[in-house]
């Protein structure tokens, strides 16, 4: 019996979802949300629409290829973990060597659209980090010790630094504050997550640090890490990067995370750690937001400038 155009459809559109997958979506759309602040935050107004639109399709597209190869490197292991055993490459959907040819695309396209329409600057500095994340974080770090995510944590906090770079074509000291608080970020953000999955990490052989030092530890960690963001997260105010709107944000949103690694360090509710895993990704985005807030508000400007 032939297919009906229905059916086909169907198929086409299915097949471009297991694509879409590859990209790991979620996690794009936050680092392009954080390279688009970096490109805001790089000028007083609005900056040129070249740097805005072809930078972060550029940094996009190259996080979607990174994203790529995580999943054809780690195919094996989540195979072996609920989490992620239904992504395209466990299922069959798409096969490594689809999924080789389509992140080759992505990177391609990117490094094209950063060098000649943005800056090569920007261009090397993506590159570096698709490298740092897709290579030697997911082929060698995630395997090799349980500092992994402390180490590879410089990757996932490029953004701000590459969207600041396709409009100044330089790394700025601010933009570096902007990476210091992803970095600072990533441990106790991933470390809930890897508490929550603690027994699929140790079937998978994967030495996270609750698999490697055990929960409780890893609890200590989280906590010790949120006093330090919380510290670092201060420095865009007292550098006089921002003002009291960011300053009252900080405040609330590290009074937050605060709260949610004490109860989790202190308590032995089952459903803290993946509380504080999704807290932290609105944490994150919360906290940028403010940075813009404050740095657009004409009140808040005037503040800055009499500092």
């Amino acid at each position: 019996m032939a297919s009906s155009p229905a059916d086909t459809a169907a198929t086409v559109r299915a097949s471009w979802r297991h694509y879409y997958e590859l990209t790991k979506p979620r996690v794009v759309v936050l680092i392009v949300f954080t390279s688009i602040v970096g490109t805001l935050l790089a000028t007083p107004g609005m900056p040129p629409l070249g740097a805005l639109l072809w930078g972060n399709l550029g940094i996009a597209l190259a996080a979607g290829c990174a994203a790529a190869i995580n999943h054809v490197l780690d195919q094996k292991i989540d195979e072996k973990m609920a989490r992620t055993r239904y992504r395209p490459l466990p299922t069959g959907s798409v096969n490594t060597t689809q999924a080789l040819a389509f992140a080759a695309t992505l990177g391609v396209a990117s490094m094209l659209l950063l060098w000649f329409l943005v800056n090569p600057l920007t261009a090397v500095l993506t590159f570096l980090s698709l490298i740092g994340y897709a290579v030697i974080y997911t082929a060698w770090l995630k395997r090799a010790t349980s500092q992994n995510i402390v180490i590879g944590g410089a990757a996932g906090a490029a953004p701000p630094v590459l969207g600041w770079a396709a409009v100044t074509n330089s790394v700025d000291p601010n933009a570096l504050l902007l990476f210091l608080i992803i970095f600072i970020w990533t441990p106790p953000h991933f470390w809930a997550l890897a508490i929550a999955r603690r027994d699929e990490y140790a079937r998978a052989g994967i030495p996270m640090l609750p698999v490697t030092h055990g929960i409780p530890y890893t609890r200590l960690q989280v906590l010790l890490y949120t006093v330090l963001l919380v510290l670092v997260t201060f420095m865009p105010f007292l550098t006089g990067m921002s003002g009291l709107i960011y300053l009252a944000a900080t405040l609330i949103l590290n009074g937050m995370f605060l709260y949610y690694a004490l109860a989790m360090k202190f308590t032995t509710r089952t459903e803290l750690p993946m509380r504080v895993f999704k807290f932290s990704v609105h944490y994150l985005m919360w906290l940028f937001i403010a940075l813009l807030v404050d740095h657009y508000l004409p009140t808040t400007q005037l503040l800055v400038q009499a500092r």
